[in-house]
């Protein structure tokens, strides 16, 4: 099942992606009024049969696209977790992951504009693939972390790279308003029992500039989990973004950043394509 969050008419809601249209399930689902409720309050199985009873209510052509997670409570983000990014960022890799955080204000959803900031020109892509929690734990073990999963997502960080630079710590560079994008939605685990086996490519302007498998991550999605839920409880509706591949702009030659005009892609095998264009930031 595909599960997005949206606007529709002016109003916010939740729904199932069903033959290029979405049932609206914020409509039909008293006590939900948006997606991580649904997760919240573990009613997922309801909206599967809902999304397969229900008539559509809109075209995905005619919906505006949030974040998948429009409010989560944490995004937690990995750094340096595929080797080749480790290697052309001139780094080692850590016994530890390096975690960061964004916050929900830097994100937009599918086909909406992500910002360039005006303090900067060096804009960086970072196509990840995103998992949200799906069920609560506290020192979940790697064994049963997958069964925390509520499902899989695209994500691009996009990355002011300059400002990430300004100390050791990565945040002033990483969550910029509006600088990064997730969606189009979240595909359920049903549909993605293993998602070590997963492709990722991501996409300036149609040229492809990242493209890996998901097997190579340095720190797999179960023991990111463990780590992550010995730091603090995780909940329904928390968001982790598991880290880049190597062939960011940041270490080409010359540097290769988004500008305004661009198009810039995140697609990841049975999840979808994850497109935005680049704007300014308004004066």
């Amino acid at each position: 099942m595909k599960l997005l969050s949206f606007i529709a008419n002016g109003h916010p809601s939740f729904g199932a992606v069903r033959d290029n249209c979405v049932v609206d399930l914020g409509a039909r689902m008293a006590g939900c009024t948006n997606l991580r409720q649904l997760l919240e309050t573990n009613r997922v199985a309801e909206a599967a049969k809902l999304a397969v009873s229900a008539a559509p209510d809109h075209p995905l052509d005619k919906i505006t696209f949030a974040p998948v997670i429009p409010d989560p409570g944490k995004i937690i983000c990995v750094g340096l977790n595929y080797r080749d990014h480790v290697v052309e960022t001139g780094r080692t890799v850590t016994e530890k992951p390096a975690l960061f955080v964004r916050f929900p204000c830097s994100q937009v959803g599918h086909l909406q504009p992500i910002v360039k900031p005006k303090v900067s020109d060096d804009f960086d892509y970072e196509g990840e693939l995103a998992l949200v929690i799906g069920k609560e734990g506290r020192h979940i073990p790697a064994s049963r972390a997958l069964d925390h999963i509520a499902g899989y997502s695209c994500y691009n960080e996009g990355s002011v790279r300059d400002w990430q630079r300004h100390t050791s710590q990565f945040l002033s560079g990483k969550t910029f308003a509006e600088s990064g994008s997730f969606g189009p939605w979240l595909v359920t685990t049903d549909e993605i029992p293993d998602p070590s086996k997963l492709t990722l490519q991501t996409r300036l302007n149609g040229a492809v500039v990242q493209d890996t498998t998901t097997d190579l991550l340095i720190t797999a999605i179960p023991e990111l989990i463990a780590y992550i839920s010995a730091i603090c409880p995780l909940v329904p509706g928390d968001v982790i973004v598991t880290g880049t591949p190597g062939g960011v702009g940041a270490k080409r030659t010359p540097p290769l950043w988004m500008r305004p005009g661009d198009t810039v892609e995140v697609e990841i095998s049975g999840i979808g394509n994850l497109r935005n264009k680049v704007i300014a930031e308004p004066a």
